[in-house]
């Protein structure tokens, strides 16, 4: 079949990744101008993660490159511990800069499928043999399905199933993550220091030579602002953070030239069905989560759910389709879920709530209680029960 699949972060790819393998020929459609670098830890836990990794055969490749960080601390305005959370609670069993993540999976997908960068999709058309496609850029094309892997924002979502307020829903927080130099001298842990409504937390990159900072603050009353300008939401991070204690003045002072700077509302995506005739949502874009519900290693299992029940099915997308979103349906649920606890964690929105969750963690952490809290973290990352399916035959040659 010819499958067109909008987006080239990780769920794209990671479908292009078993399509190409079954023999399909894959057209992968990106907004940017290439993988683009840079982006936050992301991480992977439970043995379901590692099946779908080992069986991608990527996994020692993703080892190679993690991040190896510590554990994260809760601090005070002193900088001092309030909190010491382990290293397996933020980082999983293997943690991964974002970027270097999709560079893996674009270089082991880019000579079987093809890219097209610097393009969108403008218009999908179905008829009961395919479904014409129109670019911005590219010629039209037929197609014999349509995945949008195009993230919270998705465009393919938005032709097909209407407008993204129908399905997006916001939890009163933003998050804010840029890169910057490692002023703090960090080696491998994590800080995070809260105050009512927002949350600070740095973390070191590259062994220490630079960092990453996450910024989650209740977003208040007053006009958001357009997440195409960038320039416009670094400004109003750095007035919602503005008299902030501890090091927040020296950290986002590096904000206004920060080489990597991602905004957004903390959301999640809420939908009945994930499909429609010959077009389907993979990852973020059907069932995804700003932040915090583990939507990296969610997209790589529903990527392989995906593409098997396809193979499966011998193609047909009737069949397939259904099979797909009952197969994956309790894994998102359990990790959107977790999704919904990530703006009280970094930023609880009262002193009271700031301190209710201090001695929540503390208690989770001590002692035998700390196996808890592991548990509680692979929980939903572990609500599935793989299926073996057809072993792809193998690459075919891409023209």
């Amino acid at each position: 079949m010819k499958v067109l699949i909008s987006g080239a972060s990780i769920a794209g790819p990671s479908l292009a990744f078993w399509l190409t393998r079954y023999g399909h020929e894959v057209t992968v459609v990106e907004r940017a101008s290439g993988i683009r670098p840079g982006g936050q830890a992301v991480d992977f836990r439970g043995h379901v993660h590692m099946d779908v990794l080992t069986k991608m055969g990527v996994l020692d490749e993703i080892r190679a490159h993690q991040t190896q960080n510590g554990p994260l601390h809760l601090i005070d305005g002193d900088g001092g511990d309030l909190v010491v959370l382990p290293d397996s609670f933020t980082g999983g069993q293997v943690e991964i800069q974002r970027g270097d993540l999709a560079r893996i999976l674009y270089e082991r997908t880019k000579d079987a499928a093809r890219y097209v960068f610097d393009d969108s999709i403008t218009s999908l058309r179905e008829t009961g043999d395919g479904v014409h496609a129109s670019f911005e850029r590219s010629a039209p094309e037929w197609f014999d399905l349509v995945i949008g892997a195009d993230g919270l924002h998705s465009n393919v979502r938005r032709l097909t199933f209407g407008d993204e307020a129908r399905f997006v829903r916001d939890s009163g927080y933003n998050v804010a993550i840029f890169n910057a130099p490692n002023r703090l001298r960090l080696e491998r842990d994590a800080l995070l220091y809260s105050e009512p409504g927002r949350g600070l937390s740095v973390y070191p990159l590259d062994g220490g030579t630079s960092a990453n900072v996450m910024c989650v603050y209740a977003a208040g009353e007053g006009p958001g602002v357009d997440r195409r300008d960038l320039e416009g939401q670094k400004r109003l991070v750095a007035e919602r953070f503005a008299g902030m204690g501890w090091h927040a003045a020296d950290v986002l002072g590096d904000l206004a030239n920060a080489p990597y700077f991602y905004h957004d509302s903390v959301s999640v995506v809420r939908m009945k069905t994930w499909t429609k005739g010959r077009i389907a949502l993979l990852g973020d874009a059907g069932y995804g989560a700003t932040c915090g519900g583990m939507g990296t290693g969610l997209a790589v299992v529903c990527a392989y759910v995906l593409a098997g029940e396809l193979a499966a099915a011998g193609g047909d997308h009737r069949v397939a389709f259904p099979a797909y979103e009952d197969a994956i349906r309790k894994l998102t649920k359990a990790c959107q879920q977790v999704a919904g606890g990530v703006g009280p964690f970094f930023a609880p929105r009262t002193a009271r709530s700031l301190r209710r969750r201090t001695r929540i963690y503390k208690v989770l952490t001590a002692g035998p209680l700390l196996r808890i809290l592991d548990k509680l973290t692979t929980k939903a990352a572990t609500s599935i029960d793989l299926k073996e399916y057809p072993a792809p035959a193998g690459v075919p040659a891409h023209a």
